[in-house]
């Protein structure tokens, strides 16, 4: 069995694992969490290793089922990826915001020589843009903070 379809069916067993039977459950979970063989499991119910394999294919492809009419497990990745998107989106963003200050601030420190009445007034908007900016920075950190609570 691949890696992909243990980790997929494991996954399937987490969301519908509890719409299974007794026995499918625990067969489940002797084979995908407590990585017992067919044999240890059959032993385990004093039934045939054909029997557990048979059980388990059952509730496997029952799972398939459940999420085929569901679909809560593609819905949660694509979840996912819609956070991981906005999380990078952020981090572009804060990036982004953060060079542009830093450029105002060398520029700012270049016209300091030539300071007239119009330029005060000029370097006083600058401040209030990079408070501005800075408190938006904060902000977008703050939204990064709830999205990796989510993950």
């Amino acid at each position: 069995m691949k890696i992909e379809s243990i980790a997929e069916n494991s996954l399937l067993h987490d969301f519908y694992g509890q719409l299974l039977s007794k026995r499918q459950q625990e067969v489940m979970a002797l084979y995908h969490e407590e990585n017992l063989s067919l044999s240890e499991i059959a032993e385990e119910f004093g039934i045939s290793r054909q029997a557990v394999h048979d059980t388990l294919k059952k509730a496997e492809q029952a799972l398939s089922e459940y999420e085929a009419k569901l679909g809560l497990m593609a819905r949660l990745m694509k979840s996912k990826e819609a956070v991981a998107d906005i999380d990078a989106r952020i981090d572009l963003l804060i990036s982004e915001l953060t060079q542009g200050h830093e450029a105002q601030g060398a520029e700012s420190g270049m016209q300091q020589g030539h300071k007239s009445q119009g330029a005060a007034a000029q370097h006083s908007r600058k401040a209030q843009g990079t408070a501005d900016t800075s408190e938006i920075v904060l902000k977008l950190e703050e939204i990064k903070a709830i999205i990796n609570e989510l993950e």
